[in-house]
């Protein structure tokens, strides 16, 4: 995981220390907040030092694009993804480029992301966001609106996925599955943080031992479950049956019953975390402006009409132009997965002139790429959801806007996820007057994914 490009130099924020080099200003619970701080007027490419590990970061929306050239460049794993491997192992998040796994699993599952296979998804997704509203309907005061949000999307991966209830809005406790997920996904996250630093292995040994029993308890019941569905009936409906029954059309390879654990941990991990945090944004910006609010609820109400529990037909969600802006928008402040890592196929120059290796890797920071002035303007940092009119996106640079990642190892649940997000919220605004406490400020919680932290809305009935 040594990242040293040849020894090269860039620029790098003031204050670097000699051993720990910038790790002082850098690590903590936001890091990428400390350095979307720190390196502002490096240019489009920088680095951190923390230890004896080269960190370089792609802000620069032309060098970015060149990245995203895939004849040239692959996906990189960095040191935050090499530790969710012992969590998801050769899911396609975390695989490498030439694992077997990779390529099988991806065109096993294509198939369940197209449109037809959409539609299937459609009642589940209706059908939870109805319990999350069922359930507000019942409560007094203001909702927290980030944890409501995972709620409801890890009920509709874990239904879409394995056909299991996780029971997020009938259970006083959170099922111990939850928990158990939150606490590995949080052991990967420190060991990310810590590789860089002495003795980072005997640190590593330590959280694998305080995090066996929860690892140990997620294998046995996905495993478990598993072996109950090949045992029984063919049932092609949801993701699981997909991979367990579907043979590859040219070799007939299968997945074998582990790399199908590894799948399901992370269509469950990236499948619930990043929509929530979009949705969780969305509805952040929508709070803070009413006539953005006014003219979603407008458009919201024109397709759905005057019965506030009417639900949006599987045809009707690509009608919501204005939620899908509004949507985008907020993804762009703020991608719910900040940042992927590219490597070149063969060295290669970039067009900064630094000399890069198929060993190293540049991360590209999404929420600054999303920012640049030569791109989206002077007003880069405010919410405008108009800037995705067609006649205002004709002409931008092409991959200046990435938050579902980049090229063959993009995110194959992307149509999924936007239109869970879609139909939640023309449901929820047709449902609902949605008001925020005037004083809040957005704080934004880092985890795998980023997350409005605090943030609570009064939702009253229209």
């Amino acid at each position: 995981m040594q990242n040293d490009w040849s020894g090269q130099n860039f620029p790098h924020p003031a204050g670097r220390k000699p051993l720990v080099g910038g790790a002082l200003g850098s690590v903590g619970p936001t890091p990428l907040q400390n350095t979307m701080r720190r390196s502002a007027g490096l240019g489009p490419i920088f680095e951190l030092k923390v230890f004896d590990q080269k960190f370089v970061f792609v802000v620069g929306a032309e060098l970015a694009a060149e990245l995203a050239d895939e004849s040239r460049f692959v996906k990189g794993l960095s040191p935050a993804l090499v530790a969710l491997r012992e969590f998801a192992g050769e899911g396609l998040f975390t695989a490498y480029n030439d694992e077997t796994n990779w390529g099988l699993a991806h065109d096993l599952l294509r198939p369940a992301f197209t449109k037809d296979a959409m539609r299937g998804y459609h009642p589940v997704m209706l059908a939870a966001a109805q319990e999350l509203f069922d359930l507000w309907d019942l409560k007094a005061g203001p909702v927290d609106v980030s944890a409501d949000m995972t709620k409801l999307t890890m009920e509709t991966i874990s239904r879409t996925a394995f056909s299991t209830d996780f029971g997020s809005f009938s259970r006083s406790e959170p099922h111990p599955f939850i928990p158990a997920m939150i606490a590995a996904l949080k052991a990967g996250q420190r060991k990310g943080a810590l590789n860089s630093m002495p003795g980072s292995s005997r640190m590593a040994k330590r959280i694998n031992k305080a995090n066996a029993h929860h690892q140990t308890y997620i294998d046995s019941l996905l495993d478990d479950i598993i072996a109950e569905r090949r045992s029984g009936e063919i049932d092609e409906s949801d993701l699981l049956g997909i991979m367990l029954h579907t043979p590859h059309p040219e070799t007939g390879a299968r997945l074998d019953d582990i790399n199908i654990r590894h799948q399901i941990l992370t269509f469950l991990v990236a499948g619930h975390e990043t929509t929530s945090g979009a949705l969780s944004f969305a509805l952040y910006y929508l709070s803070r402006d009413p006539k953005i609010l006014a003219a979603a609820q407008a458009e919201v109400d024109q397709i759905l009409g005057d019965d506030r529990d009417a639900e949006p037909t599987f045809e009707q969600v690509a009608k919501f132009r204005y939620l899908r802006r509004v949507l985008d928008e907020g993804l762009r402040l703020w991608p719910t997965a900040p940042a992927f890592a590219r490597s070149p196929r063969e060295t290669t120059v970039l067009s900064s002139g630094h000399t890069m290796r198929p060993e190293d890797w540049a991360i590209v920071v999404l929420p600054m790429l999303h920012r640049d002035p030569a791109v989206w303007g002077d007003d880069a940092d405010q919410f405008d959801p108009d800037r995705f009119l067609p006649e205002r996106s004709r002409g931008r640079l092409p991959h200046s806007y990435k938050p579902f990642g980049t090229g063959e190892r993009s995110c194959i649940g992307r149509q999924f996820a936007l239109h869970e997000a879609i139909l939640v919220l023309a449901r929820l605004l047709h449902r609902y007057d949605i008001a925020g406490d005037p004083d809040y400020e957005l704080e934004i919680v880092e985890r795998l994914t980023l997350m409005p932290k605090g943030f609570e809305l009064t939702m009253t009935p229209r």
